[in-house]
């Protein structure tokens, strides 16, 4: 049973893993996001197929294939699931029956009849055992399920074809071997079983009721236009039960005495599994286990309509009712007599699929790759589809499994991933400011410069002549005074000017190895400080050598000190810090004056703009400085409060240079 039956349709797998939960046997290999089903593992129970919200499982139909059937000149014979009333509700068994035959096949019969074949040998083989313990063999996904997962068990499950199989036979002893016969139900797995070695020929065709209901599509066959006809005989009695939980004992007579716990009875995945594993460690302590892996066959997933449990177990047991007030016992008698020496026996064959549990590192790396450092880490909240985090990692290591499939590990990997962005579209949007920044004092800086040179010469020129009417001016005089002003105006120009040339930054850096130290202290030592401004220099450098041009960084220190002291005119204190890492240095200046108003923070970078009075600044310190720090392709940040009420008042304004 290597072929899968149940494929994936990859467009419609939306990733959830619900198949991967619901699969009893772990039989679904999740592999870039897609869930596929493993032929080998798989049990054909169609869980997965049921609880796909997406219907992105679906069963391989064997629709053609009995077409083939029907045309090939051989007699064919439907042999019909007893759980059929729970499929074609509202419609009467007879016409059921008629629209079978109008498709083409010459018999029309009940599985209902091997299903009281099967269980008088259950009865037997109880009777006559002494001692020995069974697993009923009547569902094909509950014995698959022990080949695979307990092969140990093997030697338990009962020597018994299911109903499907020894209806085949009584109706080929009915009508000869030349036939043909299709079997129609409600259960996938069936399709599974028809397909195993030891039992090649006895069943050609396996289809669920949605692919009859899609033949019947396909031949345009309704109910009403078809001529009502009964089963062919021999026809079922008790065994049209076996759908049911417990239906099975009830046909075979046998009782769950809850007193002598001779014989257990389960149904549904979670109670398979887990009375097949009391079976296995001895704790059962029953004769005789009967489980279905579905909550009865009226809910497999080959049923098409939607009604809930016990209203498809009404209907089975309506339409068994009704045919048992008809049923004429002495004929059943008789048929199931001449049944007697009907060979109903079967082997079963280990096919080991249990995973081997990987080594200690392997398991211990897979759950790393989910986050799982810590036994805290193991959340074992289910949402990957296994039970534990630890199933989860060996799934992983066999390849069943990706380490994304972890909900905790994915949702802590996109909320890093979100912070990661946001840190980038924050850096991206500093860089576009720096940008848009850079290009304004590269434009501003090309017109300052050709203004500058424009400027400078016809300003010295002035400049000198002034100086010489003054050498020959009276002291006291009218015009000796207005050549002063002359000449302390002209000077003034003159310091605009140079100041402009350093903003265009005409002349290059001349980097060197500089003790970053000694250059904040060389830089004070040109700053006149007020006797109501207190200085405070705080090394903080474990490595205190960089490559900068120490004239620029002391002009640009220079600059940043004296913007301080003028933010105080009250007095204040006047820190200067120093830190590095490995890749940088960083100088910081640090006043408690005023503050910069919010408004006015990006405007402080611009040449000529100052917040100080006329002819007490040129607008050019903090644009020259912003020149020198990205020539040494580093960047300078401010971070200045003007609201008293918001805390104290001042600025900070720091220098990150490259140490290399």
């Amino acid at each position: 049973m290597g072929a899968s039956f149940i494929t994936t349709i990859k467009e419609r797998c939306r990733v959830c893993y619900t198949c991967v939960r619901e699969c009893p046997a772990k039989a679904i290999r999740v592999a870039d996001g897609q869930a596929a089903v493993i032929g080998s593992r798989c049990i054909g129970c169609g869980n997965c197929v049921r609880v796909c919200s997406q219907n992105a499982k679906q069963v391989t139909f064997a629709t053609a294939e009995t077409e083939e059937l029907l045309r090939s000149g051989r007699p064919t014979a439907a042999c019909l699931a007893p759980s059929f009333p729970a499929e074609f509700v509202g419609v009467d068994y007879m016409r059921v029956a008629g629209m079978v035959r109008a498709l083409g096949f010459k018999y029309v019969h009940e599985t209902a009849f091997g299903a009281d074949l099967v269980a008088r040998r259950y009865r037997e083989l109880l009777t006559k055992s002494s001692g020995r313990r069974y697993i009923s063999t009547t569902c094909p996904a509950a014995f698959g399920f022990v080949e695979r997962y307990h092969p140990e068990l093997v030697g338990s499950l009962a020597p018994i074809v299911s109903p499907m199989i020894a209806t085949a036979r009584a109706i080929r002893r009915l009508h000869g071997n030349d036939l043909n016969v299709v079997f129609i139900g409600p259960c996938v797995a069936k399709k599974a079983e028809a397909s195993q070695a030891e039992l090649a020929g006895e069943i050609d065709a396996a289809l669920t009721f949605p692919e009859l209901r899609k033949m019947f599509e396909d031949h345009g066959v309704e109910a009403w236009s078809v001529e009502p006809s009964d089963f062919d005989p021999p026809h079922g009695a008790t065994g049209g039960l076996f759908p049911i939980s417990r239906g099975f004992l009830q046909a075979a007579d046998l009782n769950e005495d809850l007193l002598t716990g001779d014989i257990v009875s389960t149904q549904g995945r979670e109670y398979m599994l887990e009375a097949i594993k009391e079976f296995a460690d001895g704790d059962l302590g029953a004769r005789l286990l009967e489980t279905l892996c579905c909550d009865g066959c009226v809910m497999g997933a080959g049923i098409s309509n939607d009604l809930p449990l016990f209203n498809r177990r009404r209907h089975v047991r309506k339409y068994v009712c009704r045919r048992m007030a008809t049923l004429d016992h002495e004929r059943w008698a008789e048929d199931v007599r001449q049944m007697d020496d009907l060979d109903l026996s079967r082997t079963f064959h280990p096919d080991d699929q249990r995973i081997p549990t990987p080594n200690k590192a392997e398991l211990e790396a897979a759950m790393r790759r989910m986050g799982k450092e810590t036994s805290e880490d193991e959340l074992n909240c289910g949402a990957c589809g296994y039970l534990t985090c630890r199933e989860h990692a060996v799934a992983i290591c066999e390849g069943l499994a990706e380490s994304e499939m972890c909900l905790p590990y994915t949702i802590d990997q996109l909320s890093r991933t979100v912070r990661e962005v946001e840190t980038k579209r924050s850096q991206l949007a500093e860089a576009q400011e720096a940008l848009v920044q850079s290009e304004k004092m590269a434009s501003m800086g090309q017109l300052a410069a050709g203004i500058a040179h424009e400027v400078n010469n016809p300003l010295g020129v002035v400049l000198m002549y002034a100086h010489l009417l003054l050498e020959d001016c009276e002291d006291g005089s009218k015009m000796r005074e207005d050549l002063s002003l002359i000449a302390e105006q002209a000077d003034r120009c003159k310091k605009i000017v140079a100041g402009l040339l350093n903003f265009a930054r005409q002349n290059k850096l001349v980097r060197r190895s500089v003790d970053i130290r000694q250059l904040i202290d060389r830089a004070m030592r040109a700053v006149p400080l007020p006797e109501n401004v207190s200085l405070k220099i705080e090394h903080d450098m474990d490595d205190p050598v960089a490559e900068v041009d120490r004239d620029q960084i002391v002009q640009a220190l220079t600059n940043l000190a004296n913007n301080a002291v003028a933010a105080m005119p009250n007095g204040g204190a006047l820190t200067i810090r120093d830190e590095d890492d490995a890749d940088n240095v960083r100088l910081s200046v640090i006043d408690s004056g005023a503050g910069v108003p919010p408004e006015n923070l990006n405007k402080i970078f611009e040449p000529f703009f100052t917040t100080k009075q006329i002819g007490k600044g040129t607008g050019l310190g903090l644009a020259v400085t912003y020149g020198i720090v990205k020539m040494h392709n580093g960047e300078i940040r401010v971070k200045s409060n003007a609201d008293g009420e918001a805390g104290p008042t001042g600025s900070t304004f720091t220098m990150v240079l490259p140490r290399k």
